[in-house]
């Protein structure tokens, strides 16, 4: 029960920080957002970690270090997409297609084909799409192809990562892929130009909140909570995420959600949870 309660905290801290990183991205440059952010996080992983780092062999290094950089590529297009998005929650659930995308990627890169469970999951999650994207028509808005992209890449972070990992504990992973992505986010923004910003107190506010709370603190219990739980019930805890970020959006920043993006937000978690129930049925 307590590695559940971690995972369930991880799926609330995730959503408090979609809601944080949009009021952040108002006043903040994205990119110098994504680079500080994660850069700091790492260094507070640090101090949990730093004895498995001493053991980490240069080979898992470099591997590591490539893993980060399709991580950080991914948190440069999701942040892009949050800072002109009109809806947290839509892109959320977009988002949550990773899980569903990800036996796709492995079956292009490594042959290793999707079983049952997947094929009839994906019909749910593209109508579940549909209604998310085409309210207007058959126009994807520019927000939406940016989390589908993102979803993607995070997609195919996931396939790298079980390969790389190995011996390699998660905590020292993802410490080492968040300096990555610190490290290359504040080289990219270094390299733009941006239109002069003040740091309010407001802005700052919630910049701690997303470093500290929503990324470390956050990937610290999930961490934790995976550790002990099952894939399959961990999976169905992260599903949590949109949802929480739903209502997030909804009280926090007061969007409206129309019955239609409703539905396919809906359809979306129904094909994850057709996804991972079957995925132990059927081969």
């Amino acid at each position: 029960m307590r590695g559940v309660l971690y995972l369930v905290i991880a799926t609330i801290l995730a959503a408090i920080g979609w809601g944080a990183s949009k009021i952040v991205v108002m006043t903040i440059p994205g990119d110098i957002f994504i680079g500080t952010r994660f850069l700091l996080a790492s260094l507070v992983l640090l101090p949990f970690c730093y004895k498995q780092l001493r053991n980490l062999t240069i080979k898992q290094g470099f591997a590591l270090t490539g893993v980060g950089l399709v991580l950080s590529l991914a948190l440069q297009v999701w942040v892009y997409a949050v800072a002109i998005t009109s809806s947290l929650a839509e892109g959320a659930f977009i988002m949550s297609l990773a899980m569903l995308i990800a036996p796709l990627i492995a079956w292009i890169l490594f042959r290793q084909k999707p079983n049952k469970a997947f094929w009839l999951a994906l019909p749910i999650s593209i109508f579940g799409m549909m209604l998310l994207t085409l309210g207007n028509g058959w126009k994807m808005e520019p927000s939406q192809l940016g989390f589908m992209l993102s979803s993607l890449l995070l997609s195919l972070h996931f396939v790298l990562n079980k390969r790389v990992i190995g011996s390699i504990t998660p905590l020292l992973s993802i410490c080492v892929q968040m300096f990555v992505v610190g490290i290359s986010g504040c080289l990219y923004a270094s390299f733009n130009s941006h239109a002069p910003f003040e740091l309010t107190e407001h802005a700052i506010f919630w910049f701690v909140i997303s470093t500290i709370v929503a990324t470390a603190i956050r990937y610290l219990a999930q961490t934790l909570g995976q550790f002990s739980v099952e894939i399959e019930t961990a999976s169905l805890i992260m599903i949590l995420e949109p949802i929480w970020t739903l209502l997030i959006s909804v009280t926090l920043l007061n969007e409206v959600l129309e019955t239609q993006k409703m539905l396919g937000g809906g359809a979306i978690i129904l094909s994850l949870l057709l996804y991972i129930k079957l995925s132990r049925r059927l081969k």
